[in-house]
């Protein structure tokens, strides 16, 4: 197995993109060992409804990635305190749907640092109740990868915030992640680990206490790398468009009136658009309507429209602010 460094690159667009090109393009009579640190982003599972997994008002205010990736499971949270780790090789009998085959190696270097880790359910790594690691996997032909966080000291509080959808009513067939309680492994630790330092014990523990064989990904490489990067995990098609057909419904009452949404969306496009309230507007607001339908169901979207019209024309006292608060899930 070789080790493979990614030049400590935050971007998660890029380093899921490394990730797939590793698996699909490198040698493969070897193994790969991976690790990676994201800036703040959340992960979205391959058959997940991004709309229903996130925040969407707070990631917008916060500048938090939303990236999808390969692999199936649940929605997750990076950030620079999560380590995430990914074993690629070959996809024989023994290792597809064996989560106990890659996660054993981390259990052990985690119990070599004093944290009483071990395999939970399906695919969790936990120290008692408290989960500090979920994993996934991806097979491509007879290739495949293992890959799992390791909340090493993720802000928990942005791990709440981020994949806690608000009260507005989403109506749908996707599948919604199950939120553990979860933890940090700093607070297992009896003094407290850097990052790096972290890396390196597990590297250790990892290959056991042998040189560490690397393979150097050469410029070529990244220049494919950084294209499916921008043509896949850059998309808004990838990221947001791959939804079951959903049904969005809001109603709040503002100053200037009653206001109520009513949105069918398909792959992330509104095909439909019904607008209600009890608010005085002098427009056609089937004039609205029709102008939304067919753009992306995305506040920075909606936003750009809207600002072709005088809103209170259609709407009166309600502002295009207050529209908007209710158009971003």
């Amino acid at each position: 197995m070789k080790f493979i460094h990614n030049n400590n690159i935050t971007d998660p667009t890029i380093n899921l993109a490394m990730e797939e090109y590793v698996l699909k393009h490198l040698p493969k009579n070897d193994s790969y060992f991976l690790f990676y640190v994201n800036e703040p982003s959340i992960i979205i599972g391959k058959n997940q409804n991004t709309f229903a997994e996130i925040n969407q008002s707070y990631v917008d205010e916060h500048n938090i990635h939303v990236v999808r990736r390969i692999s199936g499971g649940g929605a997750v949270y990076h950030d620079l305190g999560n380590l995430n780790f990914s074993f690629v090789t070959k996809a024989d009998e023994d290792s597809f749907h064996n989560f106990k085959k890659f996660t054993m190696p981390i259990v052990e270097a985690l119990n070599a640092l004093g944290v009483d880790a071990e395999m939970s359910g399906r695919n969790d790594l936990q120290v008692g109740e408290r989960k500090i690691s979920g994993n996934a996997m991806f097979q491509s032909g007879d290739r495949m990868f293992s890959h799992g966080t390791l909340m090493l000291n993720s802000d928990i509080e942005e791990v709440v915030k981020s994949l806690s959808v608000n009260e507005k009513k989403l109506i749908t067939k996707g599948i919604k992640s199950i939120r553990a309680r979860v933890a940090n492994i700093q607070e297992f630790l009896e003094t407290p680990m850097e990052m790096e330092t972290f890396k390196k014990t597990l590297l250790k523990s990892i290959f056991k206490g042998e040189a560490v064989e690397t393979y150097v990904l050469t410029e070529e490489d990244w220049k494919q790398i950084e294209a499916l990067s921008n043509e896949k995990y850059r998309n808004f098609d990838w990221n947001y468009g791959k939804n079951p057909k959903y049904n969005y419904e809001v109603k709040q009452k503002f100053p200037g009136g009653m206001l109520e949404l009513k949105i069918d969306v398909r792959n992330g496009i509104m095909q439909d658009v019904k607008i209600y309230g009890d608010f005085f507007g002098v427009g056609e607001i089937a004039e609205v309507e029709a102008m939304l339908k067919g753009l992306p169901h995305q506040k920075q979207s909606v936003e750009a429209q809207i600002e072709k019209i005088d809103f209170a024309h259609y709407f009166g006292r309600v502002t295009a602010e207050e529209f908007l608060s209710l158009i971003a899930i």
